[in-house]
């Protein structure tokens, strides 16, 4: 990897690939046609990429049962408690509404309501992320949401795959579609003959599901459009090289432009951890990728104390941030922009990616500056709520009336003086 001093133009910040305009137009006549041919259109695109001609895309009991069946006992086991462990954390994230009385009765509050429903979207293709499936429905469900769907590009089998259709069984969903990128995200947004409409989609996907995202959004919400992952460690002379490096791995391989960075203030554990990076690229079976990951994205700095390396970690906002150091809980409390933040040896990332609780969606190319990962919050709507009684009109509608026409704005005026202010009535 390559090592040097730290300076103040550090930055994750990629030109990361957003779009051409021929993909931009494909995603656009994906989503129109889609939405003006239903079913007929999904089943076309799917046919044309996916090389699969579904006569239903829904997925049947039958095949839950059979991936039931010949699933791993103990895999089913670990995922069960991971469930148990991101339900419980993302249950401390619910909030109630408020009222704040006023006087004669009158109040104001707010309302607390769920979304009716909502699409998660599943990469699918060389690999199964069954912790997508736990990470983006249970918070959803812990919010209140009735109807959860789940979509996701089958395989040339017309399957998915048995982790996906396990773990959703865990949680208890499904109404599960065997199908993937634009297409999915159109029928998601829109509806067809076969598929209800959602209000919000959330998931990761290629470029073609971002951008399809991209483009329905307003028609419905959206979760964010994630970039590629990102790791930073801080790190000093107190940190074994061997696993700093391990953990700069965990997240390069993901990715050709996932992005990972130590930040220390030894210069001799930055050497030992690019020895270490080298080393252990050789025996990844996703080499070719993380490898790309790391010569073009990757860097070691040398910080000349822990606080400019805790202010270049602010101006960096990784969607990841490991502390591994002398009083690494002291150190966490320095930092103001992460996704996620895990501190001291034993908090590796992919302890947060896949059991401890915490959702592994997270805001990315430094986005955590003013976004928060996935979490209940982003499965609710929040409804303002005024009940003035006469009173509290009779004593505040000539300020309300003067606000109205400071603005130019006379119809609010005499809306709100229509109730006898003009009539004589107080």
């Amino acid at each position: 990897m390559k090592i040097s001093k730290l300076s103040k133009n550090i930055s994750l910040k990629r030109e990361l690939e957003s779009g051409n305009e021929e993909q931009l137009k494909t995603v656009r006549q994906v989503l129109a046609d889609v939405r003006e041919n239903g079913d007929q259109a999904v089943r076309k695109y799917t046919e044309m990429w996916d090389g699969i001609v579904l006569s239903d895309f829904r997925v049947t009991e039958e095949e839950i049962n059979e991936a039931l069946r010949h699933f791993d006992p103990l895999l089913k086991q670990d995922l069960e408690e991971a469930a148990n462990n991101i339900r419980n954390y993302h249950e401390a994230q619910k909030r109630n509404g408020y009222t704040l009385p006023l006087t004669d009765g009158s109040y104001l509050a707010q309302r607390i309501v769920p979304l009716d429903s909502v699409g998660l979207y599943v990469p699918g293709g060389s690999a199964a992320y069954p912790s997508s499936v736990l990470m983006n429905v249970i918070p959803a469900q812990v919010a209140g949401v009735k109807r959860i769907v789940i979509t996701s590009p089958c395989g040339k089998d017309g399957k998915l795959p048995p982790a996906v259709l396990v773990s959703a069984n865990i949680l208890g969903v499904n109404e599960i579609y065997k199908i993937g990128g634009a297409q999915a995200i159109a029928a998601l947004a829109y509806g067809t003959e076969s598929i209800a409409p959602v209000d919000k989609i959330t998931g990761p996907g290629n470029i073609f599901v971002a951008l399809a995202k991209r483009e329905v959004f307003g028609e419905v919400a959206i979760d964010m459009i994630a970039g590629p992952s990102e790791i930073c460690i801080i790190a000093d002379d107190s940190a074994y090289p061997d696993e700093i490096a391990a953990d700069l791995l965990s997240q390069a391989e993901h990715d050709k432009q996932a992005c990972a960075i130590l930040i220390t203030t030894s210069e001799k554990l930055a050497q030992a951890v690019s020895e270490q990076v080298e080393n252990q690229l050789k025996q990844l079976p996703r080499e070719e990728i993380a490898r790309a990951s790391i010569e073009n994205f990757g860097h070691i700095y040398i910080a000349e104390n822990m606080d400019q390396a805790v202010e270049a970690v602010n101006t960096l906002a990784p969607e990841h941030l490991e502390i591994v150091t002398e009083n690494a809980e002291k150190v966490s409390e320095g930092i103001r922009h992460a996704g996620a933040i895990f501190i001291g040896r034993y908090s590796s990332e992919p302890v947060g990616d896949y059991f401890a609780g915490p959702n592994h969606v997270l805001p990315t190319n430094s986005t955590a500056r003013f976004a928060s990962g996935l979490n209940v919050d982003d499965f609710i709507k929040k409804t303002n709520i005024v009940y003035y009684t006469e009173q509290t009109w009779k004593e505040n509608v000539q300020k309300i009336a003067r606000l109205a026409r400071m603005e130019g704005l006379e119809a609010h005026a005499r809306a709100v003086e229509s109730r006898g202010w003009k009539k004589g009535e107080n």
